[in-house]
């Protein structure tokens, strides 16, 4: 079958719309969806850039939804004209799926980060050679592939447009708090940096009943944003002291639990330096900074504690419609950090991405698609 996709050919490379793309047959566990939108992440422009490299040509895309069409003989809770969230691909069989955590799956990097399908074969090809894929799901594509581990069922009377980055950037930072941090009603949280992430962090830090919940940026504009969606203070480190700030606003205490989504050195730092004695920081932000020892120290006199998360110990099956719930009671306001863009405009999403102009960029793929149908 052939498709539309947009198709990243070298390393640094621009988007490229290519409409002569082999979509691979599909196997017995499989779903043929049909893309209405997707999100636009750090993490393909990590890819696109070669920061991390899977290999070129290259179909990018991991935060997309869509109508299934046709589904595999093994397939069994899905039908054609279900409606659905992609995410990334646990295998279900290794020892760490079995206990429920997907993303520490021992397969994760064969299964979402090689380039081809779980078998080795691959996903898409052009003029006869391999295109490689991510996350076993490539959306940035008219139609694509996936095995059934790699959707979410979501009700139809959702605008499915809306719904893509919640497989990735919402579920990443909001997983961190409520599946990795579990922070207690009553205590206080600050979240450095208010992108997708960020911001996901923060909303869920407000449900969690934190008192106080702290963003910090240096964007006044997101800032702004931050405090509409429930941000009980904003510290703009650009013209202040972001440590002496929370330390003031937590009566010298510094805060309970802290999330870096930055991966700057500094930034990393303070995100320490702003714990309370006994305090835990989740870092999320994938970074080859190097944190001081004279930082390392603290965690040992302070009992401070830090802790890697990887999208956000998730088990999308379970977190993307409690997301959704959230969403209905207007708890988790993410369609505000969202903006439109056509499918053929790729490249200047892109760009309004890593500009950070645009929070969170959706590419409408369908602009057919009616919400509510």
């Amino acid at each position: 079958m052939r498709i539309k996709a947009a198709v990243v050919n070298q390393k640094d490379g621009k988007f490229e719309m290519k409409d002569d793309v082999e979509l691979a047959d599909m196997q017995a566990d499989d779903l043929q969806v049909h893309m209405v939108a997707t999100g636009i992440c750090h993490s393909d422009e990590a890819l696109r850039k070669g920061t991390a490299e899977i290999g070129y040509p290259i179909i990018l895309g991991h935060e997309g939804s869509g109508i299934v069409e046709k589904v595999g003989s093994e397939v069994k809770n899905f039908k054609p004209g279900d409606h659905v969230v992609l995410s990334f691909y646990g295998c279900g069989n290794c020892i760490n799926c079995l206990k429920g955590i997907p993303t520490q799956c021992l397969n994760y990097a064969a299964n979402n980060l090689s380039g081809v399908r779980p078998d080795g074969s691959a996903h898409f090809t052009e003029d006869g050679h391999k295109v490689a894929d991510m996350f076993d799901q490539s959306s940035f594509t008219t139609t694509t592939v996936v095995r059934e581990r790699n959707a979410v069922k979501v009700s139809k009377d959702l605008d499915l447009r809306k719904l893509g980055p919640l497989g990735c950037g919402y579920v990443t930072g909001s997983g961190t708090v409520f599946n990795t941090l579990k922070p207690e009603p009553g205590s206080t949280i600050a979240v450095f940096g208010t992108g997708a992430v960020g911001l996901a962090a923060m909303m869920a830090g407000r449900i969690s009943g934190c008192t106080k919940v702290i963003a910090v940026d240096i964007v006044p504009s997101r800032l702004e944003l931050a405090k509409q969606l429930g941000a009980t203070d904003a510290i703009n480190s650009k013209d202040e002291d972001a440590v002496e700030a929370i330390k003031k606003l937590t009566d010298g205490h510094g805060v309970d639990y802290a999330v870096d989504t930055t991966g700057v050195k500094s930034v990393m730092e303070g995100s320490i330096q702003a714990l309370a004695q006994g305090g835990t920081v989740a870092t999320i932000a994938v970074t080859d900074q190097h944190i001081d020892l004279d930082t390392w120290n603290d965690l040992c006199t302070s009992d401070r504690k830090v802790v890697g998360v990887n999208m956000g110990d998730s088990i999308p099956q379970v977190d993307v419609p409690r997301l959704i719930s959230f969403y209905k009671l207007g708890m988790f306001d993410f369609d505000k950090t969202e903006k439109f863009y056509k499918f053929d405009d790729i490249n200047q999403a892109n760009a309004d991405s890593v500009s950070g102009k645009t929070i969170k960029p959706v590419l409408v793929i369908d602009d057919q698609y009616k919400p509510g149908k």
